[in-house]
């Protein structure tokens, strides 16, 4: 059985940067689970969307360790003081991350383009009125707005750019977000998914998705909307 408790010990916190919790232990177990296959994978870049602690991007720079291979890492967050956070918890684990004080991918769209090959997300998904998202400090960390997808939703078309070939998405979502609908915005692009790890807390049901290109994929979308059409005709 996987353990539910932190992989790695934090070092460093700061009372408006949000602390590893139920759905970052989740996160990191789902890409233990998933360790071979990240290791066959041979990613050549590596990268967490809204890094907040650093608990997932630094786990994840040891778990794959030096294995004949050394990704580049790259780490976001719209939070400075998780920027600061995150850098002391990789630099006591001697792992290192590009970290970009940005909003989700901001500035380096045209830069990391159709080049990240694993990428880690556990997005703000916490249901909110809409004018809590996007504020400053820790509440950025989970208010998600409506159904908490205002900022998964737009997470989906900058991994969707930013994913090489063959770049994995892993996201943490919850089930009021609605994953099979997730899932089916990402079918739209191309992507197969597959939930990996389910978790049950005393407040909230995890999902851990993982996400990847699948031309058969947007083949059966294709197939399923000319069908549709016929019908409708």
């Amino acid at each position: 059985m996987l353990s539910r408790i932190a992989k790695i010990p934090l070092v460093s916190s700061h009372p408006e940067v949000y602390e590893p919790c139920d759905d970052s232990f989740a996160l990191v177990d789902a890409l233990l689970a998933d360790r071979t296959n990240l290791l066959q994978h041979k990613p050549s870049i590596c990268m967490e969307i809204g890094c907040g602690s650093g608990y997932v991007i630094t786990s994840l720079a040891v778990m794959l360790g030096h294995e004949g291979f050394v990704p580049y890492y790259i780490a976001t967050d719209l939070n400075p003081h998780a920027i600061r956070v995150t850098h002391e918890t990789m630099d006591a684990h001697g792992v290192y991350a590009e970290l970009v004080n940005t909003d989700i991918t901001s500035g380096l769209e045209k830069r990391l383009a159709g080049s990240v090959d694993v990428l880690v997300v556990n997005p703000p998904y916490v249901p909110t009125p809409e004018d809590e998202v996007g504020f400053e400090g820790i509440t950025s960390a989970w208010a998600g707005g409506e159904n908490g997808r205002s900022v998964i939703d737009k997470i989906l078309p900058a991994a969707d750019n930013l994913l090489s070939e063959k770049g994995w998405l892993y996201m943490v979502t919850l089930t009021a977000n609605k994953p099979s609908e997730i899932c089916l915005e990402m079918r739209k692009k191309g992507y197969a998914s597959r939930i990996i790890l389910q978790r049950s807390t005393e407040e909230e049901s995890l999902h851990i998705i993982k996400f990847w290109r699948d031309s058969d994929s947007q083949l059966e979308l294709s197939n399923l909307n000319y069908w549709s059409k016929l019908v409708g005709n």
